[in-house]
């Protein structure tokens, strides 16, 4: 296993260094690769229990802007969305600090340094104790997080296993038709 960036992790599924790809960002850019959905996500704002904003009638961009945030860094995490969700609004995020890492952020703003923009499925209530969350997909959308592999390679059992433990609805029958069909997409 390897950890990298989307990027990162393309590159090395398509010159054999990898087997398998996952990640949210860039596979799909990628035309040598077949992917699949695993799984839909959307974002959640993280604040420090009896921040102001936790208190708003309802999140918006707009009330973003006016503190500092701490998020993914650009390649990671729907960070992509993030971007776009502000420029279309015309608004300027203040984001004072990017990490790789959702347990970073949570540590910056239980540090005070501003709120965060995350995975919701990072946030813990009983392990993030004195954090709060706000979903926020209305505001970024939806993500999907994709498997990749190489067009006409050739998968071993365990790595079957992994999948289809990894997102259970890509059995060895839908990855079959997949690497067999190439150009039909799967959906979820």
């Amino acid at each position: 296993m390897h950890q990298g960036n989307p990027t990162q992790i393309a590159e090395w599924t398509l010159s054999g260094e990898a087997d398998l790809a996952i990640a949210t960002e860039s596979l799909d850019q990628y035309p040598a690769l077949i992917t699949l959905p695993c799984h839909q996500w959307g974002h959640a704002v993280i604040a420090p229990e009896g921040h102001a904003i936790l208190k708003e009638k309802g999140l918006s961009l707009s009330s973003l802007t006016k503190w500092p945030l701490v998020t993914y860094d650009p390649a990671f995490s729907g960070r992509s969305r993030i971007n776009r969700a502000f420029e279309r609004a015309s608004l300027k995020p203040n984001v004072v600090l990017a990490a790789i890492d959702a347990d970073v952020i949570k540590t910056y703003v239980s540090l005070g340094l501003g709120l965060g923009i995350i995975a919701r499925m990072a946030f813990d209530p009983q392990r993030d104790v004195g954090l709060a969350a706000l979903d926020a997909e209305h505001l970024f959308g939806s993500n999907t997080t994709r498997l990749g592999m190489r067009r006409g390679s050739y998968l071993r059992r365990y790595e079957y296993d992994f999948i289809e433990f990894f997102a259970s609805h890509l059995t060895r029958k839908a990855v079959d038709m997949a690497l067999a069909g190439g150009g039909e997409e799967y959906q979820l």
